[in-house]
């Protein structure tokens, strides 16, 4: 294992124990057992290392993740909101176990905000959650998702995760589960559907008052 190798595994170590705002340059060349003039060759600074750590730690979430819906049989037979139900269920209950690398993923947030490289990075992280979101939900291969759905359908369940791990980490008790967001999910459609359906009542109203209209003016 070369040294940029040794980084990231000893950067991924630093940030479930200490976090992102509390992990020292020290901290991470004592975990990895390289040197301080390895983080500017390789990455260029302290936090760009923490960062690739990052995401290459949500990276390998998301994979576990795909390993335990090929693994279930019974997954690509579900109806598609029981299939939303059973991942979702599966995402909350992998929280505990990387709740630092959620903790620490809020943390470069507020860092990026006064770093545009670290902004930088993390957005394209975000673009990359939002084609494997998008293939992991609608059951396709990330090759598959195109640029419109990763920005539309990726995009709100990127804005799904971050609200739920928001929820879990501030209040666990109080955050929904898989079917208390699959139960929304329908409440959320069936309203925007009963809404759709009234436009179109509406209109369909409108024009057969117009068309009378013109009948009376004709026969005026």
């Amino acid at each position: 294992m070369g040294h940029r190798e040794r980084l990231l595994a000893g950067a991924r170590r630093c940030l479930y124990e200490r976090g992102y705002a509390r992990t020292t340059a020290r901290d991470i060349v004592a975990a990895s057992g390289t040197n301080l003039a390895s983080i500017g060759y390789h990455f260029g600074s302290k936090e760009a290392l923490l960062s690739a750590a990052m995401i290459e730690a949500i990276d390998e979430w998301g994979e576990e993740l795909k390993r335990a819906l090929i693994t279930n049989a019974d997954v690509s037979s579900m109806e598609p909101t029981e299939r939303f139900e059973w991942i979702w269920t599966r995402v909350i209950e992998s929280f505990e176990a990387h709740r630092p690398l959620w903790v620490a993923s809020f943390e470069a947030f507020v860092q990026a905000q006064h770093s545009p490289e670290l902004r930088k990075q993390l957005a394209a992280g975000h673009e990359e959650a939002r084609f494997g979101l998008a293939a992991l939900f609608q059951n396709l291969d990330e090759s598959a998702v195109d640029e419109r759905t990763a920005k539309t359908v990726g995009s709100f369940y990127v804005a799904l995760m971050s609200g739920l791990v928001t929820q879990w980490l501030l209040d666990p008790q109080r955050a929904p589960s898989g079917r208390d967001m699959s139960e929304a999910l329908r409440t959320i459609v069936a309203n925007v559907q009963g809404t759709e359906l009234t436009s179109e009542r509406g209109d369909e109203r409108t024009k057969r008052g117009s068309s009378n209209d013109e009948q009376d003016e004709k026969s005026a």
